[in-house]
């Protein structure tokens, strides 16, 4: 290892997994470069008008030369400038402005172009960076969508509103846990585990930084402003806040307000006098990212009933429509990431995204990240050859459930038939229970994906959850049923809303009304950097937001029940009888009814 290190280098604190031995309980971090198939963070731009109306902006200055009769200084004759041709007033600067403004002034013949934080009613106009001359350049922002599982950034041109480059990484903090309550409970548990999470996210983020900068050919002291968005055990932890508060009842927010500080307060390597705002957190577990997707999406400004649905670890929901909003938060886990599944794995290439199954002959087909080719298609081996199959990820573990469902092998309370109940060899015997292979790569040395009944109860536990907060908002606005469904979120933009609609993920609703918005978190982001009016907008609709407690309704754990059905067992799903059959099976050898498609009568909207 020594001779490793002198010869190839070796980060501290890093050490080789072939020549280190194991002593004792540890966690051990691989980090992006040595892994053999790296993570696909799907957190893209997507594609939005945006009108541009930065908080930072370059403005083009000639200045009053010094003068013996006039004897004012540089920085005062600069900001009168700046009031007298483009009416900014009040302008300040911090001492690294004064440490260059006299050789860029001469340099420039009293020509200088500077960056100009327009501030708010709180902060007056602030100059952060200057050039001698006209600049031709850009000046550029971060939106960036810090989730529990994945970070994900998008580097925004101040003049253009261009996305110049987009990158993410995966959360360091997963090595403290997988979902957030895990991680309010290493911060209980561990005496400075806070502050761990905190200098760990850090970390991770200037080095995401870094990252772009460098895919966008720029220069960091080039970003000047940046916006944040975030759950609110996320939002603490970023902040150096213990989230001791949001692990238990009433789950108290130190604060919900929007926030603007400055970039060196949070240890961010960027421009040394960026600013940073964090947009507001709604209430409880309810964060600024659901306020972003509220600003991207504007369920407020709607005039049909919306759902819109932001999957991921920790789901936001939002209901609503121009005349009110109601938002939520149901804690999902990480399931949905292809985690607590026994082949289960995150997003990268090799890892099965897409199944099908034939009814008839009960054998599947799939597709893997990396290849465009399905199992069964000429070239399949071909296209795989540099990935392999490495296990199967959320999205695919969606599908396949669903098609098990829709191919009759699984039955509505999540039981996996056994092959002669079944009529195929794919039903294997798993201890007590039966599993469905998907793939046998063991002649080839190669792994053996199947789908077990665990694997069902992990995504019933958490597409229940999903389901029933949804359904408790339903509740509270007097509705059985939603005219459209939005899903947020990167994950959300991965799902089949057929599949979705199988398993009960989401209300009953034409298909046609279930559209995807990508990452809408990430979107919101980028409009309040590229917009400051929209920032004032999210602040005053999160005030008119209902919060829905989820934890103290007395319904929530009913419907969590019912919705452990595969779609449900007392919702009915009339929308998706007319384009999908759902076999009446029972694999409950012990009888009982195995049909929890959801009888009896339609209920219809009410109000």
């Amino acid at each position: 290892e020594q001779r490793y290190k002198d010869k190839r280098g070796l980060i501290d604190g890093r050490r080789l997994g072939c020549q280190a031995t194991v002593q004792g309980d540890i966690v051990i971090d691989v980090p992006p470069e040595s892994q053999v198939h790296r993570q696909v963070v799907r957190k893209r731009a997507e594609a939005r008008d945006i009108t541009m109306n930065p908080s930072t902006r370059l403005y083009y200055v000639e200045v009053e030369e010094p003068d013996m009769h006039k004897p004012t200084g540089d920085m005062e004759r600069l900001i009168e400038a700046l009031d007298a041709q483009w009416d900014l007033k009040g302008v300040k600067t911090d001492l690294h402005i004064l440490n260059v403004l006299q050789p860029a002034l001469r340099k420039g013949g009293w020509k200088v172009t500077v960056a100009v934080h327009l501030g708010d009613e709180n902060h007056p106009p602030k100059i952060m960076h200057i050039w001698p001359g006209f600049y031709e350049g850009s000046i550029y922002g971060l939106a960036v969508d810090l989730g529990s599982t994945t970070i994900a950034a998008h580097l925004c041109d101040l003049k253009t509103g261009e996305v110049v480059a987009s990158s993410g990484i995966m959360n360091p903090q997963i090595r403290f846990g997988e979902d957030l309550m895990s991680r309010v409970s290493y911060s209980m548990m561990n005496k400075g585990g806070d502050q761990e999470m905190t200098r760990a996210v850090r970390e991770g983020m200037n080095a995401l930084f870094t990252q772009i900068a460098a895919e966008a050919e720029i220069d960091k002291a080039l970003i000047v402003d940046a916006v944040f968005v975030c759950n609110p055990v996320m939002h603490h932890l970023f902040l150096g806040i213990d989230p001791f508060e949001l692990g238990q009842a009433p789950f108290a927010l130190a604060t919900s307000n929007a926030l603007a500080l400055r970039a060196v307060e949070l240890d961010l390597n960027i421009h040394p006098a960026a600013r940073v705002y964090l947009l507001p957190c709604i209430a409880g577990h309810v964060g600024a990212d659901a306020a972003a997707v509220a600003l991207s999406e504007a369920p407020d400004k709607s005039e049909d009933l919306v759902l819109v649905v932001d999957v991921g670890t920790n789901a936001e929901i939002l209901l609503g429509n121009k005349e009110k909003v109601l938002a939520c938060s149901s804690p999902t886990g990480p399931a949905f990431e292809g985690a607590q599944i026994s082949s289960g794995q995150r997003a990268a290439p090799g890892a099965i995204e897409r199944v099908e199954i034939n009814p008839q002959t009960k054998e599947p087909r799939f597709r893997v990240i990396g290849s465009d080719v399905w199992s069964d298609e000429d070239g399949f081996s071909e296209s795989i050859a540099t990935t392999g199959i490495t296990g199967i990820c959320g999205s695919g573990i969606i599908e396949a459930i669903a098609e098990m469902r829709l191919a009759g092998v699984l039955d509505a309370s999540g039981l996996i038939g056994s092959a002669e109940q079944t009529g195929s060899a794919r039903c294997i015997q798993d201890g007590r229970t039966n599993a469905y292979m998907l793939w046998d790569g063991s002649a080839g040395g190669g792994p053996t994906i199947t789908v077990t009944n665990p694997d069902i109860r992990a995504i019933q536990m958490a597409k229940a959850a999903l389901y029933s907060g949804a359904r408790l908002l339903m509740d509270k606005f007097g509705v059985d049923t939603v005219d459209r469904v939005v899903l947020a979120g990167a994950f959300g933009a991965h799902i089949s809303a057929k599949h979705a609609m199988v398993l009960g993920m989401i209300p009953d609703c034409v298909l046609e009304k279930v559209t995807s918005a990508g990452n809408a978190a990430g979107t919101g982001a980028r409009i309040a950097l590229l917009n400051t009016e929209a920032r004032g907008e999210i602040e005053e609709t999160v005030r008119r937001i209902e919060k829905i407690e989820t934890a103290v309704e007395p319904r929530f754990q009913e419907h969590f029940v019912n919705a452990s059905a595969i779609p449900n067992s007392a919702e009915p799903f009339p929308i998706l009888e007319t384009v999908v059959t759902l076999p009446q099976v029972n694999f409950n050898t012990g009888g009982g009814d195995g049909d929890g498609a959801g009888g009896g009568r339609r209920r219809r909207r009410r109000g």
